[in-house]
């Protein structure tokens, strides 16, 4: 976040709703009620998710593969992508027809030089769709092997459906709505939401080769989105922008939620008017991160008090301490205490969270020790939501608490993304999603810390707050 500015003094409305979702037992697939028991419609799962226990090689030629670990689940990705597009795509668009990608490759980029019509694959760490020869190629030497050991067998799944994706947009042709002065990003978001459509059939229970829970096995794909995100400061102009984590976990979830159709409609305007990637502002001197210390603080609940003051109640006080309540419950480094309406916070641990994150830690396969600025600042501002939540008669930890918490951080994220004392930085929003998607993360636990169980799930909430507005936090996590 970035300090400077006047402030817009525009409120947010809380609408209190008092019913009690229930939260879904995992049983058998099928619609139910909206809420923390479930992910889109679907019941929250748990268990392993990958290649189905006895699932057959799909003998797909595959050029220069090697027949280990991650070419299997390449090769059995391709092949259930295209199980799942032959019959998406007469079904969505008309009757057209499907054709399989021309040819697939496999390479090492620590030491092949295989040619495509797109170029070399030398030092390439990559996966990529070719549309030159129609191929999609992968590399098993980095890419493949480290997404998988970091996130899960169904984090290297994400990367070639993503692929292929873009494969399914030639095929489409005019109907998707794409030509040569379509930008990148847009592209980039329709393969991102053909991704999502097909991870849904899968969470359904109708693929050959691979299984995935609602749970953990949608936490690996969702890390995975962020992983490959654009770091911040990208431009969505830029010829090789893909998207911050925000925008490509919106895409993804899109295409679970609705289908093909929603990701065919990408287009240009509608995808710029929702897009979050942008330079850094020129007046941005910390580059996206701003100190956190008691003048940071002071301006953050000046944020959050002018931010809720529709809700027509006192906001609670941030105070210092040990980040726990007293004879209360404690989810430090920052704890909500009902007893004196108070979000008590353990300033140097949540200072060590505000740390710029690492890129170079994450792509060597290491956890940054910090998240960012706005990670910290999200933590305190779910804490204080619950204090507005209870200040309204909301329950504070019913099943859907949380998931209406980091929703209403989510409208508080909007609301500071104008010219105001404490801004948005490019950049913020991806920090807000680390924090969803770490096991310990508070932005979106209850009073007692409890967290929904599916991180689709809670980067939903944070999302839908920020684009729809704090109204739809009660609506839909009532």
């Amino acid at each position: 976040m970035s300090r400077g500015g006047g402030r817009a003094l525009v409120a947010l409305a809380l609408v209190a709703a008092l019913g009690v979702a229930g939260c879904g037992d995992g049983g058998p697939a099928g619609p139910v009620a909206a809420g923390a028991g479930n992910v889109a419609g679907l019941p929250v799962t748990h268990f392993d998710s990958g290649l189905k226990p006895g699932a057959h090689s799909p003998g797909l030629e595959v050029k220069n593969a090697d027949g280990g670990q991650d070419d299997q689940l390449a090769t059995a990705a391709i092949a259930d992508v295209e199980t799942y597009w032959g019959s998406a795509l007469p079904t969505e668009f008309g009757g057209l027809g499907f054709k399989p990608v021309t040819s697939l490759l496999s390479y090492d980029s620590n030491s092949d030089s295989e040619e495509t019509a797109c170029g070399s694959v030398k030092k390439l760490v990559n996966a990529f769709y070719c549309a030159g020869d129609d191929s999609v190629a992968w590399d098993r030497g980095v890419l493949l092997p480290m997404l998988r050991r970091r996130f899960g067998p169904m984090s290297v799944v994400t990367v070639l459906a993503h692929e292929f994706g873009h494969a399914i947009q030639y095929r489409l042709g005019s109907r998707a709505g794409l030509d040569r002065s379509t930008p990148t990003v847009v592209k980039e978001q329709q393969a991102d939401c053909f991704a999502g459509s097909y991870f849904r059939w899968v969470a359904e229970g109708k693929s050959k080769y691979y299984q995935v829970s609602t749970a953990e096995g949608l936490d690996q794909v969702m890390a995975a989105m962020f992983f490959i995100r654009d770091q911040a400061g990208t431009s969505a102009t830029d010829r090789q922008a893909h998207g911050t984590a925000f925008d490509r976990t919106f895409a993804f979830q899109s295409g679970f939620e609705k289908g093909p159709p929603e990701c065919a409609g990408m287009n240009p305007q509608n995808v710029r008017a929702r897009l979050t990637e942008r330079p850094f502002d020129q007046a941005d001197r910390g580059r996206g991160d701003a100190k956190l210390d008691d003048s940071a603080l002071k301006l953050l609940k000046g944020s959050l008090d002018e931010a809720f003051k529709g809700a027509g109640v006192v906001g609670p006080a941030i105070v210092a301490g040990r980040g726990r309540c007293a004879g209360g419950p404690s989810t430090p480094p920052a704890s909500y205490c009902p007893a004196d309406n108070t979000v008590n916070i353990d300033l140097d641990r949540l200072a060590r969270l505000a740390q710029p994150s690492d890129p170079e830690a994450e792509q060597s396969g290491k956890d940054s020790d910090g998240l960012g600025d706005f990670a910290a600042f999200t933590e305190v501002a779910s804490r204080y939501a619950l204090g507005v939540q209870k200040g309204v008669g909301a329950s504070l930890d019913d099943p859907n608490a949380g998931l209406r918490t980091s929703c209403l951080v989510g409208a508080w994220a909007a609301f500071t993304n104008r010219p105001g004392e404490l801004r948005l930085s490019a950049g913020d929003l991806d920090e807000g999603i680390a924090d969803l998607l770490r096991p310990d993360g508070l932005v979106s636990a209850d009073v007692n810390g409890r967290r929904a169980d599916s991180g689709f799930d809670r980067v939903e909430s944070l999302r839908r707050g920020y684009l729809e507005g704090s109204s739809v936090c009660s609506k839909q996590y009532g």
